[in-house]
């Protein structure tokens, strides 16, 4: 149990310090507005340049449940590992909007203490499609509402980002059944 627990705490350590400082130049540009109740909801991870923490994933799921009582959105990630039928992961996190304006820029907690930026960088009128990011470029997470999109569909959507000066190196497509 207890070699679980540090196991976990060292990879979100890791994962907050490799968020911290990869590159000197922080990406801070989001969408102008997010009307949070519409963002709420189920949107599947299609591609990305995803953490170590998602490596393998197959029918990648991130649902958003804005908790009123708490002010804040609770995340529930879910996938498979390494196949279809793998076994189910969930990883549980929280987050806040730090920019009150926009509500396009979060503060996610994966681990206490830990808050690390998340920035809605690409938002559908109709709320259909989502790439988010954050500052150092070093993930990124496209998502749709659908999990059957063609492959020109999703690259359509790597090309938004493009067209947004955000890094589309090493992008991977997220298969979903």
């Amino acid at each position: 149990m207890h070699t679980n627990f540090f196991y976990t705490c060292f990879l979100l350590l890791s994962l907050f310090l490799l968020n911290m400082g990869c590159t000197s130049v922080k990406y801070m540009q989001t969408v102008e507005k997010v009307d949070i109740e519409r963002f709420m909801g189920d949107w599947y991870v299609v591609a990305g340049r995803t953490t170590f923490l998602e490596k393998g994933a197959y029918n990648s799921l991130e649902r958003y449940i804005w908790n009123e009582k708490k002010n804040r959105i609770d995340i529930h990630f879910s996938f498979n590992k390494d196949s279809f039928d793998g076994p189910e992961k969930v990883i549980k996190q929280k987050a806040w909007i730090h920019n009150q304006d926009s509500k396009a820029h979060w503060k996610v907690q994966p681990l206490w203490p830990l808050k690390l930026d998340y920035l809605v960088l690409a938002l559908d009128e109709d709320y259909q499609w989502t790439i988010v990011g954050v500052p150092n470029q070093s993930y990124v997470w496209i998502m749709t509402r659908d999990k059957s999109v063609s492959k020109e569909y999703v690259n359509d959507l790597i090309n938004k980002l493009d067209n947004i000066h955000y890094s589309t190196k090493d992008i991977k497509f997220i298969q979903h059944n």
